[in-house]
């Protein structure tokens, strides 16, 4: 089933409905792929410069405690043996790589069941731009986002997710310090980003980048083309003239037709040359 959303301008008013694309915004959504890629992002995301140090890189504890027998008491090594204070850690973190290996298909897989489940919430919004003019405007861009995800509040209550091009700079400076907005390029769309939003907004252009194909409007709103009517030619109604002009006229050699009205004529006579005619 395919989505079709209307794309808001930046006067606030909504324009054509455009459809998305059913392989991208009408994907399964296969639950347990979208949970591993998302544990895997989080884990790339982790530093790994924890680390603690043992009993041989804690600083001092050369010297033996006391004397190993005839005190009563365990014996003893050092002071900086992990059950004293100020020992060293046994078995603590040490600096790692957290990352997990996720095939780009699995990736891929798992953005598009995100955007699927986005899309049939009625979460996914289309703007043909958020400022008018060459000055970036964070009021205005807010008034067009807030019309785009249809909230009337001065601020969204949720996090919203705002996809432009890198080369927009006028929605970027817009939108980079509004509360509530995250700002993602279209090649940094990623799975986590859409789950962790309530609404997700494309532009116009970001969203023909990220499908690979220039909008299309909507089969139920396509205007069919409108055909021309045919104009009568300059010069049909002087030959239409002529050519009854010249059907009113025998042909050569015809007999006209009131001759042909009057009744059949009488077959001529054919005379014999006489005697002494001259030839």
């Amino acid at each position: 089933m395919s989505v079709t959303v209307s794309v808001v301008s930046p006067s606030g008013r909504a324009g054509q409905d455009v459809e998305l694309p059913d392989e991208i915004f009408s994907a399964p959504v296969n639950v347990p792929l979208i949970h591993q890629v998302v544990v895997a992002q989080e884990a790339a995301a982790r530093q790994g410069t924890h680390a603690t140090k043992t009993r041989g890189l804690v600083r001092g504890g050369g010297k033996k405690p006391y004397r190993q027998k005839g005190t009563g008491r365990a014996r003893q090594g050092s002071l900086r043996a992990p059950q004293y204070a100020g020992g060293g850690t046994v078995h603590g973190p040490q600096p790692r790589s957290y990352v997990q290996r996720t095939p780009k298909k699995m990736k891929a897989a798992a953005l598009r069941g995100a955007l699927s489940d986005r899309a049939a919430s009625g979460r996914i919004a289309v703007v043909s731009g958020f400022v008018e003019g060459d000055s970036p405007r964070t009021r205005d861009a807010m008034a067009v986002l807030r019309t785009a995800i249809g909230l009337l509040d001065a601020r969204p209550s949720s996090r919203v997710l705002v996809v432009a091009e890198a080369e927009d700079e006028r929605t970027w400076k817009s939108l980079r310090n509004a509360p509530g907005v995250r700002l993602l390029a279209t090649g940094q769309l990623n799975t986590y980003d859409v789950l962790a939003s309530e609404h997700i907004v494309f532009t116009e252009a970001a969203l023909s980048a990220f499908t690979g194909q220039p909008i299309a409007p909507s089969t139920d709103q396509a205007a069919a083309p409108k055909r021309r009517a045919s104009k009568p030619k300059a010069d049909a109604a002087p030959k239409a003239e002529a050519a009854d002009a010249d059907a009113a006229q025998p042909a050569e050699g015809a007999e006209p037709e009131a001759a042909d009205a009057a009744g059949p004529k009488a077959p001529r006579r054919r005379t014999t040359p006489k005697e002494g005619d001259e030839q």
